[in-house]
């Protein structure tokens, strides 16, 4: 939560409880105190807007100035019990802030992005009837830069797209508890001066789990960033759960089930295929540098950014898409699963390429019979070094930002019905420290023992696949 609202609602509790537990104290310091959490409350709606959270907190704001609570005792005492529900309800639903905030990755540099709306127009938009649409494909680029503070001393970007324009409803949540989360801090600067390093910077290209925005991987994005990548993160438009195309339009999750008593993996099958093509129309845009802003064009053509190859890493159904694109394309050097389900001929393809699957903690999410063969069939395939690992206190939400719309009370809640006692932060920066080790011998030539690294993780299970 912003502290401005934070303010205004420990004011407007204090006034009224002041007012209706105390009533026969002075009028005046009273009103000047009324006044002034009044003013607290235009400040936040002149600044803001309309907070749902803050909803309860009006009515505590007038309760404590009704002066026919002084003189009656029974709406003093109708004003108590009104006062009670009413707090009880202004922290239950801080549960969900309206700003939440996600922590600063922890790595040696700082973090600039760009977006990037392409469109293919070699194949046809499949979830549209209209056949002139073409496919779109929206892509975060996320980097290392030159400034020592990127998000303190550069223009942002808003976390999500399309918060004026939000169907409604979003990978499953109504739009109108996010209409503030364009004001998250992702702790990135928007098109901050590409930094460099020792050598040219590598390349990943991350796709997110079935329904979820791009934005939900910030957290795991950005950790990745500062420990040496450039980060690619997708939407994939009409099944990320919100997307902004390149005329401007907002889209939602628009699925196209076809009939049939496999319709569900039916359609999962497509759409890896939509996804596999997605991604290598991206890998195909960042080796065009002239479709590239000034700021990394320059970086692809001076080999400060490295896009002769590139590594693809996903959450849930991204995670599995990775393994897919491995399969079909030569410039992917590696591949990392987390917590993905393989559909189709996938688990029957042959990796000849280093492969990791990071799963979340199996005593608390058993996955599915789909889940544990196709991915132990693929490991069990590979020609190439694979990794298996389970993290364990992570869910597989833990992977995203999605705990973090959470405040810290709700996560505790939830953690004790779902698991994920781990939390996000630690978990992403587990993920982070573990892709890190896997990912730095294809992309960078370098010689690190993953096993090594993943030793050092507390409740991380697992190793080499043997072959």
């Amino acid at each position: 939560m912003l502290l401005l609202d934070l303010i205004f609602l420990v004011g407007a509790l204090s006034l009224a409880a002041w007012r209706l537990l105390a009533p026969d104290t002075r009028a005046a310091p009273r009103a000047a105190a009324a006044a002034l959490v009044a003013l607290l409350a235009a400040a936040q709606w002149a600044r803001y807007g309309f907070t749902w959270q803050s909803v309860p907190a009006y009515p505590l704001l007038a309760l404590s100035v009704l002066p026919a609570l002084r003189t009656s005792a029974t709406l003093r005492q109708l004003g108590r019990v009104g006062f009670a529900g009413l707090a009880a309800v202004s922290l239950g639903v801080w549960i969900l802030p309206a700003v939440p905030s996600i922590p600063a990755p922890d790595g040696p540099y700082a973090v600039g992005t760009e977006i990037y709306r392409w469109t293919d127009t070699t194949r046809d938009e499949p979830h549209t009837a209209d056949t002139t649409d073409h496919r779109s494909v929206i892509a975060q680029v996320w980097y290392p830069t030159s400034l020592r503070s990127a998000s303190s001393s550069n223009a942002r970007v808003p976390y999500i797209d399309g918060t004026d324009r939000l169907p409604a409803e979003v990978s499953g949540v109504p739009s109108f508890l996010l209409r503030r989360y364009h004001q998250i801090d992702s702790h990135a600067g928007a098109s901050a001066p590409l930094g460099r390093g020792a050598r040219a910077w590598p390349v990943v290209i991350f796709s997110p789990g079935y329904g979820a925005a791009r934005a939900m991987n910030t957290g795991l994005a950005t950790q990745l960033v500062t420990r040496g990548f450039v980060v690619v993160v997708l939407d994939h438009p009409f099944e990320s759960g919100v997307t902004q195309l390149a005329d401007g339009s907002v889209v939602g999750t628009q699925e196209n089930f076809p009939r049939g008593p496999n319709d569900r993996r039916d359609y999962m099958e497509e759409q890896q295929r939509v996804r596999t093509a997605d991604i290598r129309f991206v890998i195909d845009q960042l080796a065009r540098p002239a479709v590239l802003s000034e700021t990394l064009r320059g970086g692809v053509t001076s080999g400060v950014i490295d896009v002769s190859k590139v590594a693809v890493i996903g959450h849930s159904f991204g995670g599995a898409v990775s393994a897919m694109v491995m399969s079909e394309d030569a410039r992917v050097v590696a591949a990392a699963n987390i917590d993905g389900t393989p559909y189709g001929d996938l688990p029957d393809r042959i990796l000849t390429q280093p492969f990791l699957l990071l799963q979340s903690d199996l005593d608390e999410a058993p996955h599915g019979e789909i889940f544990h063969a196709g991915n132990g069939k693929l490991l069990a395939n590979m020609t190439a070094p694979g990794f298996r690992y389970e993290l364990k206190r992570a869910n597989h939400y833990s992977f995203s930002d999605a705990l973090f719309y959470v405040a810290p009370p709700g996560r505790w809640l939830l953690a004790q019905m779902i698991g994920g006692g781990r939390g996000p932060a630690e978990t992403h920066r587990a993920t982070a420290d573990l892709l890190t080790a896997f990912l730095t011998g294809p992309l960078k030539g370098e010689r690190v023992d993953v096993a090594a690294t993943a030793a050092r993780i507390p409740d991380l299970v697992g190793g080499p696949v043997a072959r």
